[in-house]
């Protein structure tokens, strides 16, 4: 009995011993700041294994749900935007009051915004940049990001106008105007009160001219001056209604 009691005491001493011989360093807390220091010198797939072993040790909801987010923000430095904005929604996802949730949804929109290349390639960012952006200035109006959000929003809607009228003017220098006019009122419905709608206007009223529809084609040339009376585009319609007409 007495050796089974000493034998028990020798194996509970053992392993207290074991545990007092952690390094501090394998502790959650002391792995985030790790991960902190190597994200500040940018080395960022180095902060992203810290910061996952961090979010995988469930030590605490509040480092678990940090480490969460500066992942998404290591990948977002790193410019791999698909990633981050994953990240982004996953956080959003397990956390959707926490106080950096209006911070999470407004990266997320920055994710499709930085993938935006031009008006002639693939639209997908701009649609999903539009649609985060939406959502932002609707659930938080009172952020500090708002400002930021409405400016790059405003350029998001205009490359999206700016990709209806190059593809109505494809449409109209092939002579396909009731393609063209169908794409142009789209567009005036989808973004009104752009302050580029002058060359739709215009486009709108050659493509109904050469259609052979010139009353409306007139109107879509008021409206032009109407809304624009300094657009150069008033002396183009002039001049096609003096040629065809």
């Amino acid at each position: 009995m007495i050796d089974s009691r000493k034998t028990a005491l020798l194996l509970l001493l053992s392993l207290l011993s074991a545990c007092a011989s952690v390094p501090v360093e394998t502790q959650p807390a002391a792995i985030y700041k790790e991960g902190e220091g190597l994200y500040e010198s940018k080395r960022y797939d180095d902060a992203i294994t810290q910061f996952k072993k961090v979010r995988d040790a469930y030590a605490s909801t509040e480092l678990s749900s940090s480490a969460e987010l500066r992942i998404a923000d290591a990948y977002y430095d790193s410019e791999r935007y698909i990633e981050a904005a994953s990240e982004y929604s996953q956080f959003r996802k397990l956390h959707p009051t926490h106080t950096k949730a209006a911070y999470a949804l407004y990266r997320v929109g920055l994710c499709y915004f930085n993938q935006i290349t031009g008006i002639d390639r693939d639209q997908t960012p701009q649609k999903n940049a539009s649609i985060y952006f939406e959502e932002f200035l609707a659930k938080y109006p009172k952020s500090e990001y708002v400002k930021d959000v409405t400016e790059k929003l405003a350029e998001v809607r205009l490359q999206q106008l700016q990709y209806e009228l190059y593809v109505a003017d494809f449409y109209y220098r092939t002579e396909k105007y009731e393609a063209a006019i169908k794409r142009l009122e789209g567009a005036l419905v989808t973004f009104p009160n752009n302050p580029h709608h002058d060359r739709t206007w215009y486009l709108l009223g050659a493509c109904r001219l050469q259609s052979g529809n010139t009353d409306k084609a007139r109107e879509a040339f008021k409206s032009l001056s109407d809304s624009f009376p300094d657009s150069k585009y008033n002396y183009e319609a002039n001049n096609l209604l003096k040629k065809y007409h």
